[in-house]
């Protein structure tokens, strides 16, 4: 017997983004991001992924972008027209690309923002502040430090962990691995996974490292040119020749560049 399948928090259908009300960048994207899960949207640089996210949180209007046609729902809601501090309310927290941390806070008063809307009270802020130094130790040691004077890989995880201080459900991780080292990247992506199974909260992460993120999904939506070309579960996904040649740089003839794989040889299906 297969145990049930979890429900749906967040349902993006069918929109389409267009900027400076005359550039359309999302053509028809759906996807679903079921509760409890990681959901990754991958594709290279342009495809739309960090659009996707920043319609879901609404965000959109700093650049001059809005959802023209689809909806969005989030447990069953219509959150198009909902502001971003509205969203925050309801648990769901952005983390942006290239983190963008308080340069002249220190690491601990970054993460404190993250807190800014909660009213729960201070002690349980201070238990939440000890649950995300549990899960980024690292944080601990350089909380009185300036974030300017930290690292990439310590920015990015204070970025997350002031996201974990609003007490989210649902967590926009924007290009997680920019920037940042092999090893770092490990890292990061095992604290994702670690705080998925033992806090239960659910991501949507877009990146261009398809290995890293399908190793860590549960399910994937390639995007291409604004457009969602191929779904399946993260493991489906992660065997599949065309993944594996178009963006695993794999084929049945060994490993390849991604140069050598031409953008005109793709399958035409992918576009239909």
């Amino acid at each position: 017997m297969q145990p049930p399948a979890a429900p749906i928090l967040l349902n993006v259908n069918g929109i389409e983004v267009i900027y400076n009300h005359v550039i359309l960048v999302l053509k028809g994207v759906s996807l679903q991001v079921p509760e409890g899960k990681i959901v990754a949207l991958l594709g290279g640089n342009g495809a739309g992924k960090t659009t996707t996210l920043r319609a879901v949180s609404n965000l959109l209007a700093g650049e001059r972008g809005e959802v023209t046609k689809g909806s969005i729902e989030l447990r069953g809601e219509r959150i198009e027209k909902l502001t971003p501090a509205d969203l925050v309310a309801r648990g769901v927290i952005q983390v942006m690309e290239g983190r963008r941390c308080f340069a002249h806070l220190t690491i601990e008063e970054n993460l404190l923002t993250g807190a800014y809307t909660r009213t729960d009270g201070k002690a349980a802020i201070a238990e939440t502040l000890e649950k995300v130094y549990t899960y980024f130790p690292r944080l601990k040691t350089r909380r009185h430090t300036q974030a300017a004077y930290t690292s990439g890989g310590e920015q990015q995880m204070c970025a997350i962990g002031r996201a974990l201080m609003a007490n989210p459900r649902l967590v926009l991780l924007d290009e997680p691995s920019m920037g940042l080292a092999p090893q770092i990247v490990e890292e990061v992506f095992e604290i994702v996974r670690d705080l998925n199974a033992r806090e239960r909260v659910t991501f949507l992460l877009a990146e261009q490292n398809t290995n890293m993120a399908l190793r860590f999904a549960d399910y994937g939506y390639i995007l291409e040119n604004g457009r969602v070309v191929l779904d399946g579960p993260a493991r489906e996904l992660a065997d599949n020749e065309d993944v594996k040649e178009f963006y695993l740089g794999l084929s049945k003839e060994g490993r390849r560049s991604f140069r050598d794989a031409k953008f005109y040889r793709r399958r035409k299906r992918w576009l239909a």
